[in-house]
């Protein structure tokens, strides 16, 4: 009997301990969504919340209450000016103010439902979001669809790693703006590349006739535009611990084979050139993917990319290229110097990268 008792007992504690613990797992959705309605006029937006969170935001003890239309009225104004200064919206550079207006019970997500609108001139080309609603729950999730004349066009999340969107538009403004980051982002990537840097100096550095060099351009230039759009439409994708290393092994050889195509033999930077530039178009490929491509402008973003690359390639040849030129045509003997001395330190620093990027990978 007493066994029995103090089973019971047990029991009972167990159940308390349970009851007290329920209100702070009763929260089992941390959702938020947020929906944005573009025309050529403005933007229409709509915040649904959970109470629970909205609740949290009030030092309210009984979000259950705020799903009466009431005390929802009454709790937008604190709520509104909570929520507010977490969601911003920038068009075209330009920061939106939005205008907040009423507040809606919705009881199929046991929530309320904000509604505010901007508006602008004329549709952006690129509009901007920035959210973090509830700060205080890392685990909370904000869905966050975007529509366009009607037609849902992008579908994004938010959560403690990730509170920033862009969305370009399908309108001739979107489609500059597409062209313009990706150019810029493809020009920048090569002059912040060292590697890719020195692959196309170490390409030159044996000198030649300009056709030559223009050959052996073009065929890197061609290469490393299949890989990129090979690797950017999901059709062959290699990892990047095996790209990276080969990129570094890319270099250590073109400066081996400026060393023995320099004591006379045949000069085969034509095939090294278009061999590795498809490895380099995969390294390419990785840089855009965690840019971030805009699906509705897959291709025009891909070709701006890959531009950008050419140009900030062509800077390089057309900084290097007619030096190299002038001292193998007016001093043979500078140029031998310069070309020894030149292959030895591309491949020196190819060989570096190799060892770290295989025994020291993210460093």
């Amino acid at each position: 009997m007493t066994g029995r008792r103090l089973r019971l007992a047990w029991l009972a504690v167990l159940a308390g301990l349970l009851g007290a613990a329920a209100p702070a797992h009763a929260h089992d959705a941390p959702f938020s969504f947020l929906d944005l309605r573009l025309s050529q006029s403005g933007v229409e937006g709509t915040l649904t919340a959970h109470v629970y969170d909205l609740a949290h935001e009030l030092g309210l003890s009984t979000p259950e209450s705020l799903l009466s239309a009431p005390r929802a009225a009454v709790a937008r104004d604190p709520l509104v000016a909570a929520l507010a200064p977490r969601l911003g919206l920038n068009a075209d550079g330009r920061s939106l103010p939005l205008q907040w207006e009423g507040v809606a019970v919705n009881a199929a997500k046991k929530g309320l439902t904000f509604r505010f609108h901007a508006t602008w001139s004329r549709l952006p080309g690129r509009l901007d979001v920035e959210g973090r609603m509830f700060p205080y729950d890392p685990q909370h999730e904000t869905y966050v669809n975007v529509y366009e004349d009607g037609a849902l066009r992008l579908q994004s999340l938010f959560d403690a790693r990730t509170d920033h969107l862009r969305h370009y538009t399908g309108s001739r403004q979107g489609l500059v703006a597409v062209v313009a980051t990706f150019t810029g982002a493809g020009i920048h990537h090569i002059f912040i590349g060292p590697d890719h840097i020195l692959f196309v100096i170490g390409l030159l550095l044996l000198g030649g006739r300009l056709s030559r060099l223009l050959k052996i351009i073009t065929g890197f230039t061609v290469a490393h535009s299949i890989t990129l759009a090979l690797a950017t439409f999901h059709i062959v994708t290699p990892p990047a611990r095996l790209i990276e290393p080969l990129i570094a092994l890319s270099i250590v050889l073109v400066g081996v084979e400026n060393l023995r195509a320099g004591d006379g033999s045949r000069d085969r930077r034509l095939a090294i050139a278009f061999l590795f530039g498809l490895v380099h178009g995969f390294g390419f490929a990785s840089v855009l993917a965690e840019f971030g491509l805009p699906q509705q402008a897959l291709a025009p973003s891909l070709f701006a990319f890959n531009f950008g690359v050419e140009i900030g390639q062509a800077c390089i040849v057309g900084a290097v290229a007619p030096v190299l030129i002038a001292l193998h045509g007016r001093a043979p003997r500078v140029a031998r110097r310069v070309l020894v001395a030149g292959s030895w330190a591309v491949a020196i620093a190819g060989a570096y990268w190799l060892g770290q990027r295989l025994w020291w990978p993210g460093s």
